[in-house]
């Protein structure tokens, strides 16, 4: 049986692609911030896998090195990595944005994913195989009004995984990005800081993606063949043509 590690497993894609990947009989080391969401998690989990958690913000550099490393014995194989933690926090222009929101951003969207990437890697290059899936965004794409610098974020998501690509070809380390567009999470009651009722308007009037439907093509990408590489991946709901063309009712 495989292995994967997938980060902010504790919610929205991340937890949906938990779930999915149990079904393909895939090991799991789910990691987030919330140890009581891994522990109930993991039990549900459990009943048909094996399981392992780990506790961890992935801003932290230590704590991903030493949490990685010290893995036990039959998990520390990792054939799959998917780099899923990710925020948006704040939709201001440029000139008014803050600081906070900014280093939060580019703390987990690009340097977090880089240092769980770094403590993984390793491992499957020594094993001489393994797949990395990179969940990035449509705002890795274009970019839209007060998106600035979390769409910069994603695009560096969608620059580290075609330099990964190349980098990693020569050890037969499979490597993609899925780019989602609007997906019903918990993603917009972060951006507005638990502003409900802004967040529902976001996913008002349209049909939008659901956690279930990027886990389902996760899954697909991480089963095919091995000769096989979907590299790089946009989704969207069928309302959505660009990240600022949605038709609503």
């Amino acid at each position: 049986m495989k292995t994967a590690l997938i980060t902010g497993a504790t919610s929205g894609i991340g937890k949906s692609t938990a779930f999915e990947l149990a079904k393909h009989q895939i090991n799991l080391i789910i990691c987030g911030r919330r140890q009581e969401r891994l522990d109930q998690l993991k039990k549900e989990l459990e009943k048909t896998i094996k399981v392992h958690t780990l506790c961890f913000d992935v801003r932290e550099k230590e704590n991903v090195f030493k949490s990685i490393e010290e893995l036990p014995e039959e998990f520390s194989t990792i054939d799959i990595l998917i780099n899923n933690a990710g925020n948006a926090h704040g939709l201001d222009p440029v000139q008014t944005g803050a600081i906070e929101d900014w280093d939060s951003m580019i703390d987990i969207n690009v340097k977090g994913l880089l240092y769980v990437s770094k403590a993984v890697i390793p491992k499957m290059i020594s094993q001489k195989s393994g797949h990395i899936i990179n969940i990035g965004s449509i705002a890795g794409k274009e970019v839209y009004p007060n998106g600035n610098v979390y769409c910069a974020s994603k695009h560096a998501v969608d620059a580290i995984n075609k330099g990964m690509l190349i980098d990693l070809n020569s050890h037969g380390i499979r490597v993609g990005a899925v780019h989602p567009g609007l997906v019903e999470t918990e993603f917009s009651n972060v951006r507005f800081k638990g502003d409900d009722a802004r967040a529902d308007n976001v996913y008002k009037g349209f049909d939008p993606l659901r956690p279930e439907d990027i886990a389902d093509i996760i899954a697909f990408v991480v089963t095919r063949p091995y000769h096989v590489n979907i590299s790089d991946l946009v989704v969207l709901p069928t309302a959505q043509a660009n990240s600022v063309i949605v038709n609503k009712n």
